[in-house]
């Protein structure tokens, strides 16, 4: 995507700054003190990370700021995508930045220009959300005074202008409030500006804000009371501080017992220095969709804090650990799952990585063909030759041999690569193809600058807006079958099993596999077989090429199995393997090839921890425990509707009559 620099001379906003300002109602009368624009509440300055669902959100933010503190803005350079003309970049500056052109010199209005470097540069991300990248917050020159005596000789017109555009003025007022800061609470914007909010150099406590540790406090006591199952853990420091905590609520915990597969740790908010130091464990559900396994707020990033969480994790799943977990590039969080998960596999998050390009690479010469040279090597590769010769012909191409971020990242290709991962169980959270992302669980949540008082309120919104998109899909995939497109078998036999959506991913497969159009022998070991299968697929400038994809196929054990390894990063068979059995003459998909956990009904079949039906006689610990899940399966059934619900209800009802009506022996109510 090519780049075109528009340099916009807007019109300064921020004109007829009023020194008493009405927001919602409460008057807040500002100051102007050491070049900055001081009151009872202020805007948070601008931080890189911040995000807003448009441009304009963005530009009216910070338009805000600016009058707050005392400066106007302009349009420093747009960026727009050549054929949409869609603007996808942006530098917003103060009015002040630069200085006027020579043959301007000599007009006859005064220089105000100052090459104040006070701006921020933002752009359009992946989310479709405006992200700012960069940040400049200091001025070279006074603030406030300019506006203010401007305001003396506003004339009538402009006093209009500045009415009819109060309303607007208000709405975006009420649009950023979750940005603004109680100045005589915890915060104030001073000369120490830069520092939104400052973390503890000594990560040995919760940076909390006053009224936090209350707040959390009260969540956890109204939890317990409200959340049967409700589970959690709290972690005090030798003077007795909060230091880490975690949290996971009943409809959590019996997620865990279906979902605990495949896991994804997500520290974003904690990395990237969020207003709350939170952690959450994700999975999916058998719908594809994300399921939350666990919450956290931890003191730091150290191994210690991750450390704690995966225990207080392991205690609530009674020893369980996953299969595979998936986290972002650190040594602190390697280092604990070591200790904690020494038998999962451990990988990192490919779109993570992916995401940092731009970030780490951006000032390099030749950054679009390093960028397209590195997404060729990591997407494209088959095998770790491959691999390997691509990445030796980027680093000797360009010359980065003495990058250090490229050199840690080959060093740790075995953890990232997909190449390397055919053999990792990833349940769909491998991010192997281009676009595919692991999003934060509480994404559109929380923002930068959310509290943590805001956060346990909107935790509650997120997880019932979850529950009830899975209890749709349930409902969905019970009550309507899905149109088929081919008159292949295997089509009909899944259309059966797989939920709605995991079945559209798996129909697509199918429906590609006219796009293969040779499936020949390579070569013959006893009962085991190599095919070649040829794929048409579109290249770079939407070109078709030919691949080559080898499938192993063993007759007699009644395995298939893929270069691509869909069905280990995905859990179905991809339109290779589909090839090879149907040229074979295999009419079903084999058993070992139908995860149980894509099946429509697969919370019914499967009873979580395999509890077995030797339950010793004499251990009421173990009688509760066993009662306790298969209660849980029908609970879990019965939230699924109103009609659901009744009969549950009504079950548990006669269940609990008969209980009552069984005959009580002496023998039996001894302890």
């Amino acid at each position: 995507m090519e780049e075109i620099s528009l340099s916009s001379e807007q019109v300064p906003s921020g004109e007829g700054n009023e020194t008493e300002k009405e927001r919602d109602g409460e008057k807040t009368e500002l100051v102007v003190q050491n070049g900055l624009t001081q009151g009872r509440k202020e805007f948070v300055a601008p931080a890189v990370g911040m995000e807003f669902e448009s441009y304009d959100d963005a530009y009216n933010y910070y338009n805000c700021y600016a009058k707050e503190v005392g400066f106007r803005v302009r349009v420093k350079n747009s960026w727009f995508k050549r054929n949409s003309r869609e603007k996808y970049g942006a530098v917003l500056c103060c009015s002040s930045q630069g200085f006027k052109r020579i043959k301007d010199v000599n007009r006859l209005r005064k220089e105000t220009r100052t090459g104040c470097p006070a701006m921020i540069r933002m752009r359009l991300v992946d989310s479709k959300r405006w992200r700012v990248l960069e940040v400049t917050l200091e001025h070279n020159h006074l603030l406030g005074a300019k506006i203010y005596k401007s305001m003396k000789k506003m004339g009538s017109g402009t006093k209009r202008k500045l009415q009819s555009n109060s309303d607007a003025e208000v709405r975006t007022i009420k649009l950023y409030r979750a940005l603004v800061i109680d100045a005589g609470g915890n915060s104030s914007l001073n000369s120490n500006v830069k520092e939104i909010r400052k973390f503890s150099d000594h990560p040995n406590q919760l940076n909390l804000k006053k009224g936090d540790t209350q707040a959390i406090y009260n969540y956890l006591c109204r939890m317990q009371l409200t959340n049967p199952n409700f589970f959690y853990l709290m972690d005090l420091n030798d003077e007795g501080c909060l230091r880490n905590v975690f949290w996971i609520d009943a409809r959590s915990r019996a997620a865990c017992g279906y979902f605990s597969d495949v896991i994804f740790f997500d520290n974003t908010y904690l990395s990237n220095k969020y207003e709350i130091p939170l952690v959450a464990l994700v999975g999916v559900n058998h719908h594809g969709q994300s399921v939350l396994l666990g919450c956290g707020l931890l003191a730091g990033e150290t191994s210690e804090s991750y450390v704690w969480l995966f225990k207080a994790w392991v205690t609530c799943m009674s020893g369980r650990t996953p299969q595979t977990i998936i986290t972002d590039r650190c040594k602190a969080l390697q280092n604990a799952i070591a200790e904690v998960f020494p038998r999962s596999h451990h990988r990192f998050g490919l779109s993570h990585i992916m995401k940092k390009v731009p970030e780490k690479l951006g000032g390099l010469r030749n950054y679009d063909a390093i960028r397209k040279a590195l997404i060729k090597a990591v997407y494209e590769s088959l095998k770790v030759i491959e691999f390997e010769s691509a990445w030796g012909f980027l680093i000797q191409r360009f010359a980065v041999s003495d990058h250090e971020w490229l050199r840690s990242l080959f060093e740790d290709r075995a953890r990232w690569a997909p190449v390397y991962l055919k053999d990792t169980h990833f349940a769909g959270m491998s991010s192997s193809q281009p676009g595919e992302t692991l999003n934060p669980f509480f994404d559109r949540y929380v923002h930068k600058q959310t509290p943590l008082k805001e956060f346990l309120d909107k935790y509650e919104l997120a997880l019932q807006k979850k529950h009830k998109e899975e209890a749709l899909a349930d409902i969905e995939s019970r009550n309507s079958g899905p149109t088929l497109k081919t008159r292949c078998f295997f089509e009909l036999q899944l259309s059966k099993v797989y939920t709605r959506e995991i079945f559209k991913k798996f129909q697509f497969e199918v429906e590609e596999m006219y796009s293969c159009f040779s499936t020949t022998q390579l070569h013959v070991d006893g009962p085991i077989i190599i095919f070649l299968v040829k794929e048409r697929v579109l290249g770079e400038g939407n070109r078709r090429e030919i691949r080559d994809f080898e499938v192993l196929y063993n007759r007699a054990a009644a395995e298939v199995r893929c270069i691509c390894s869909c069905f280990n990063f995905y859990g179905y068979l991809c339109r290779h393997a589909l090839c090879v059995l149907n040229f074979n003459g295999v009419e079903e998909i084999p058993s070992k090839y139908i995860l149980s956990r894509w099946k429509k009904d697969y919370k019914r079949l499967y009873i979580p921890d395999h509890v077995s039906n030797n339950v010793d006689g004499t251990d009421r610990v173990q009688w509760f425990n066993q009662l306790y899940r298969s209660a849980l399966q029908v609970v879990e059934e019965g939230a699924i509707s109103l009609d659901h619900y009744k009969i549950a209800l009504q079950a548990f009802d006669e269940s609990l009559n008969r209980v009552h009506n069984v005959e009580e022996k002496p023998e039996q109510l001894k302890i």
